[in-house]
């Protein structure tokens, strides 16, 4: 079993405060921008950032579908980590300042991969998929905050 990892990154018009407390706002903003990849919101416990306890399913693939319960920590200032108690799906949110009024967002997901061959489909293609659902939240996160 190897380690999988996708990463995607933005740069959006908007101060690295507010982005990090969008994605953080899973009671408000972080529903309202998650592509139709994701369903079955529930905040369960929380719903402000470190604390908080998120569900959702994340189709994945036509066949794939994960039921993610997630735990979020803030361990440092600017980074905000998932990590889902049913699986070994790890998701970090790393928010820095990129310029003036801007900002870099670059998120982050690994995993213990499936072996045997299975395993080689997993790691050469579930990264660009998870990084195109992740873009795509960006993008609506973006377009939340760019207003």
């Amino acid at each position: 079993m190897a380690q999988v990892e996708a990463t995607t990154e933005r740069i959006i018009r908007a101060g690295a405060e507010d982005v990090f407390d969008a994605l953080a706002d899973y009671n408000g903003t972080r529903q309202r921008v998650m592509p139709e990849q994701f369903s079955e919101y529930e905040v369960r416990e929380g719903g402000d950032g470190e604390g908080s306890l998120v569900h959702w399913k994340l189709q994945a693939t036509s066949k794939r579908v994960r039921d993610c319960l997630v735990e979020v920590t803030e361990p440092t200032d600017g980074q905000l980590v998932e990590k889902d108690r049913n699986s070994t799906m790890v998701t970090t949110w790393i928010v820095t300042p990129a310029g003036e009024g801007s900002s870099r967002v670059v998120v982050t997901s690994t995993w213990t991969g499936a072996g045997g061959i299975g395993g080689f489909f997993e790691k050469t293609f579930a990264p660009k998929g998870l990084g195109r659902i992740y873009d795509a939240l960006l993008t609506r996160l973006a377009a939340e905050l760019e207003k």
